[in-house]
Formats: structure tokens, C-alpha cells, sequence
């Protein structure tokens, strides 16, 4: 059955939450103030008013003058514009598939990298850098390519080692482990063999928000779609996974299929954002257990509020790599896993009668 189709008795035995003008009221204010944000300050600070006239003259029939000169519109339009972008697709899609992991695995520490994606898209940047097929730029470049596949690859190994311990969330998990394990060890091999390529290497697995125009974003805009579509459609399923197995198959649901539908979609989701960033860290433990803490636990709200305060929270995370060490730029995984290591720790004992 579709798990847009679940009777109603389910109600019952779920907390109650509805997406209400507060909730999302807050998540569209936070886009917005980081947007802003993100496009006024940089090596070239410009007025937070011009910024927001010049944002209002790129909409169609809307006709305003900003008052910025023609530089300081194309730094606007033309370079900070797109990376902001693609760092809202990013975090939006990293936040929400950690969200729908956690939903899938009823774990509160899982993350988008479960099953091993970091590891697969690390081995698959790190054999398009070392043969010198791409530098990582642009939309057609093999190592974004080489990332995205290594990454997929992985949640298929993940998924066939898996269901030879049963099809559990628990075998898959473990799966999970093993083959990034395995991944890992070769991403290391190739990369000792190819001791040049280190740098290179190092800085792509930091994790980088980078653009060269508007291709990185475009790139990400559908399988950001399709990632949001699926995993929207099944929020009220992953409420009835949270009261476990026995009780979903009671009210007429299969878990099984709706986590693997729901696995499927959110890795797609994560395997494209990392192979055009990187691998940036925390993200989608950070963003979802802030919104439980703040609005509540059910996936019909946590989902749509992990993508705008995702959203939010990289562009912001971006800025502060941009700007706290100038003229140099910190990786941002560098900055997330500042933030995410201690949050990780609050995670943790917070959670500790479910983890152990």
C-alpha cells in the first residue's frame, strides 16, 4: 500500500504536527536572511537594500533600480549569486536525506553517508583527480561524474551485502560499514600510488561550494526535484516506521518497501550534492535535530523545515568558510564539523538509551 494511503487510525499513536504559517513562516525568513547575507558580505562588502533591489530587478515584469554600480551587480548576479544557490540545493538536499535516514533506520545518528556514499564518491573523485580526467569544475566534468557514480555504487553494495543478513535495518547498517570500510581502503591506495595528487584530493574531500556560473546549480536542480518529491510523498509513512515494524504492517503498511523507496530517493538526493561539493560533514545530523527541538518530531513537518533551514544553514556555513580566515577560504567541512562534532556528542547523550 502507498504510504500516502495509510488509514487513519494511525493518528492515534503519532504525535500530532502540522506544517502551520509559524513553522514555515520562520524556515522561509531564515532562507532569506541568508541569502542576503551570502550575497552582501565578502571581500567587497555591498548594502543588504541594494542587494534586495538588485534580487527584485532579476524577477520577470519587475522593473526597480538598485543603485549599485555595474561591478558590484555582476559581483551580485554573476559570482556570488550562483554559489549561494548551490548552496542551498546542497544543504537542502543533505539536511533532507539525513532527515529521511534517520526516519528509514529509526536512528537518530544517522546521516546521509550511512551507507557508505563519502567513501564511494572519495574513491570515485579520487580516481578522475589522480588520471587527470577533470579538475572538478563544471557540469560535464568527469570528477563530479566519477563521484557521483562511486557514491551510488556503494548504496548498491550496501544494499546486496545487506540482504544476505536478512534485510534488517540493522544488517543493512552494518553492510553499510563494511563496504565504506572496504571503499576507504581503496581510495587510499590509489591515492598513495598517486602521492602528487594529494593536495588535490584532500581539498576536494574538505568539501568546497564552488561555482564557475550556473552549471553547478542546474546540475543539482532536478535531482534535488526528484530527491524532494519522493521523500515529501512519504513523510507520513516515516511517522508510522517511528512506532516500529510491527505496528506500521498492522496499519496496513510495508515497511520494507517504504524504506527502501525512501533509502533509494534520499541517496540519490546525497550522492548528486556530493559529488558537486564534497564531502561536507554534520549537515544532515546537525539541521533535523534542531528542527525536532524546536518545532517537534513528526517527518509530515521535519522534512519541509529540514530543507529550508538546510538551505539556510549552508549558505551561512559557506560565508563563514569565505570570510573568517580572508584573503584565504576554509574548507567548508571545516566549519561544518566545528559546529557538528560537539553537536554530534549532544546527539549522543541525548540519545543514549536508543543507541544503546
Amino acid at each position: 500500500m502507498d504510504g500516502a494511503a495509510v488509514p487513519d487510525p494511525a493518528a492515534d499513536a503519532l504525535p500530532v504536527a502540522r506544517l502551520g504559517s509559524r513553522s514555515l513562516g520562520a524556515g522561509f525568513a531564515a532562507v532569506v536572511a541568508a541569502v542576503l547575507a551570502g550575497l552582501a558580505i565578502g571581500p567587497v562588502n555591498i548594502s543588504l537594500t541594494g542587494v534586495a533591489l538588485e534580487l527584485l530587478d532579476q524577477l520577470p515584469l519587475v522593473d526597480v533600480d538598485s543603485g549599485l554600480s555595474s561591478v558590484h551587480q555582476a559581483i551580485v548576479v554573476d559570482i556570488r549569486l550562483p554559489r549561494v544557490v548551490l548552496g542551498l540545493l546542497v544543504g537542502a538536499t543533505l539536511s533532507m536525506s539525513g532527515a529521511a535516514y534517520q526516519g528509514a533506520f529509526r536512528n537518530p545518528l544517522a546521516d546521509p553517508y550511512l551507507l557508505g556514499i563519502a567513501a564511494g564518491a572519495g574513491l570515485g573523485a579520487t580516481i578522475a583527480i589522480t588520471q587527470d580526467f577533470g579538475d572538478g569544475a563544471g557540469w560535464i566534468d568527469p570528477v563530479p561524474l566519477a563521484a557521483f557514480a562511486g557514491a551510488l555504487l556503494a548504496v548498491v553494495l550496501s544494499y546486496g551485502a545487506g540482504h544476505l543478513g536478512g534485510r534488517s535495518s540493522a544488517s543493512l547498517v552494518l553492510a553499510g560499514v563494511a563496504v565504506a570500510s572496504f571503499l576507504t581502503a581503496a581510495q587510499t591506495y590509489v591515492l598513495q600510488s598517486n602521492a602528487d595528487a594529494f593536495r588535490e584530493v584532500y581539498a576536494w574531500i574538505l568539501g568546497r561550494i564552488a561555482t564557475a556560473g550556473w552549471e553547478e546549480p542546474a546540475l543539482m536542480v532536478p535531482y534535488f526535484v526528484v530527491t524532494a518529491a519522493i521523500v515529501m510523498r512519504y513523510r507520513r509513512a516515516l511517522d508510522l516506521l517511528a512506532v516500529g515494524d510491527e505496528e506500521a504492517q498492522a496499519l496496513g503498511v510495508d515497511p520494507r518497501r517504504i524504506r527502501l523507496v525512501v533509502v533509494v530517493a534520499a541517496s540519490f538526493g546525497a550522492a548528486a550534492a556530493v559529488s558537486v561539493s564534497g564531502l561536507i560533514g554534520f549537515v544532515g545530523i546537525i539541521v533535523p535535530h534542531v528542527v525536532r527541538l524546536l518545532f517537534g518530531v513528526s517527518y509530515r513537518l521535519l522534512i519541509p523545515l529540514s530543507i529550508l533551514f538546510g538551505g539556510a544553514f549552508m549558505v551561512l556555513a559557506d560565508l563563514v568558510a569565505r570570510t573568517v580566515a580572508e584573503p584565504a577560504e576554509l574548507p567548508i567541512g571545516v566549519v561544518t564539523a566545528f559546529l557538528g562534532a560537539p553537536f554530534f556528542v549532544f546527539v549522543l547523550r541525548s540519545s543514549r538509551r536508543e543507541v544503546w
